[in-house]
């Protein structure tokens, strides 16, 4: 029961902070020079930067970071809401109950007698209600905006729902090595058109596998991007305290100390 009673303390309390909200936002609306020319248009990409800002937080684990971007993200949904409403497009009340019907819909093991055996049977049951709500396949609903990786992630986690998928890892890295192949072969043509459509194969193929890894393709990517950006750095910064500048270092020059910061971070 206890646990019940915190649930329902905690139900309040985000009524009561989601309201706040509504109403600062009512209020910067109709008082804030710069809140009152905005539009959908003008906030898409800061809407996008938020979104990259929230998923930064997410890679290095910084929970303090989620919450203040979940909140930043939180006042960009409530202020397109308002702006639907003076476009007399939507309401706010619209866009939740539209998000709680669309839920409940497509959780018939939840809210109907519809019986699963796990989460991919959920998966594949959601596509194929999209299917049925007029969707004409089930790779439209992949935005054509999202970047590369994290595009190809989605086309094959929905192809995976219609059975289209392979049985297991070692097969998806025999693929892997088939497009690397391909791309070697590319290079010896040296036809650049050619050599860019195999290079995609060969990424394309290697998200896949990260996917049976059960891998984040993209934060893999961006965790070494990061990595590479502190060590870089730290190699400047060594390269100065030897009185050196890394332009007129040689290559071997730069990879000892390369070597070395990256001892150091290892230990």
């Amino acid at each position: 029961m206890a646990s019940i009673n915190n649930i329902h303390d905690t139900a309040g309390n985000h009524t009561d902070a989601f309201n706040r909200l509504i109403a600062i936002m009512d209020d910067l609306r109709e008082k804030c020079p710069w809140d009152k020319k905005q539009t959908v248009q003008t906030l898409r990409q800061l809407t996008i930067e938020e979104t990259y800002e929230l998923a930064d937080a997410i890679t290095t684990n910084d929970w303090k970071g989620i919450r203040e971007e979940l909140g930043d993200l939180m006042l960009h949904l409530v202020f397109y809401a308002r702006i639907g409403h003076e476009q007399q497009q939507f309401t706010l009340t619209e866009v939740l109950n539209g998000i709680c019907e669309k839920l409940i819909h497509r959780h018939p093991h939840i809210y109907s007698n519809v019986q699963v055996e796990d989460a991919d049977e959920v998966k594949r049951n959601w596509e194929k209600l999209k299917l049925k709500e007029g969707k004409t396949s089930v790779l439209g609903g992949v935005p054509q905006s999202l970047p590369a990786m994290v595009k190809a992630m989605r086309l094959q986690e929905k192809a995976k729902q219609t059975g289209f998928e392979w049985e297991n890892k070692d097969q998806v890295w025999e693929k892997v090595e088939e497009e690397q192949a391909e791309l070697k072969a590319a290079i010896l043509e040296g036809d650049p058109d050619k050599i860019e459509d195999e290079l995609g194969d060969v990424f394309f193929s290697l998200v896949n596998f990260a996917r049976f890894l059960q891998t984040d393709a993209e934060n893999a990517l961006e965790r070494t991007n990061k990595k590479f950006i502190h060590r870089f750095t730290q190699m400047e910064q060594e390269a100065r305290k030897d009185g050196q500048d890394l332009a007129g270092m040689t290559l071997d020059e730069m990879d000892a100390i390369w070597n070395r910061v990256k001892r150091q971070q290892n230990h």
